[in-house]
């Protein structure tokens, strides 16, 4: 990331910067200052640092990255816990962002995606394979099974 090594001083202003840009999770931070070229208990120390300062929150960050990519990519539950995962957020922080998801919007987001997908769909002449290529539309998004299958229902008659 930066050919310039930091000291662990001159390393803390430009990580509260980064944290206070934007809410951002361990692993990111411990990426970015280890680009800095610091050891790992130089990273862990400023880490505890940021956690003190309230600079890092990692459940602030799971309910501000679930809300976000709910409301702008509109992605489903499934996806969103992948994708927390994979930052290695914990599963009590992954299940308080999924829990801050409010239920009637998710359920209305969910319809709203499946009747634009459908009504893209116009032109596919046979019953099933519109129903399969909605059915796998809704589930890259990331909703679940049982959801998608009570929204088919209410769209194909």
């Amino acid at each position: 990331m930066y050919s310039q090594k930091f000291t662990p001083q001159q390393a803390v202003p430009k990580i509260k910067q980064f944290c206070a840009y934007q809410e951002r999770c361990h692993s990111e931070i411990k990426e970015k200052l280890y680009g800095f070229g610091l050891t790992t208990i130089e990273a862990e120390e400023i880490i505890s640092k940021l956690i003190e300062e309230n600079f890092l929150n990692e459940e602030r960050f799971a309910i501000q990255f679930a809300g976000g990519k709910f409301r702008i990519k509109q992605w489903g539950r499934i996806k969103i816990k992948y994708e927390l995962k994979i930052k290695n957020v914990s599963e009590y922080c992954i299940k308080k962002a999924l829990f801050a998801i409010n239920d009637s919007d998710y359920l209305a987001t969910l319809s709203k995606l499946a009747d634009a997908k459908f009504n893209s769909l116009k032109n596919e002449k046979n019953p099933f394979a519109k129903k399969k290529k909605l059915h796998a539309h809704l589930r890259l998004k990331g909703y679940e099974g049982d959801l998608i299958q009570e929204v088919l229902i209410k769209l194909i008659k």
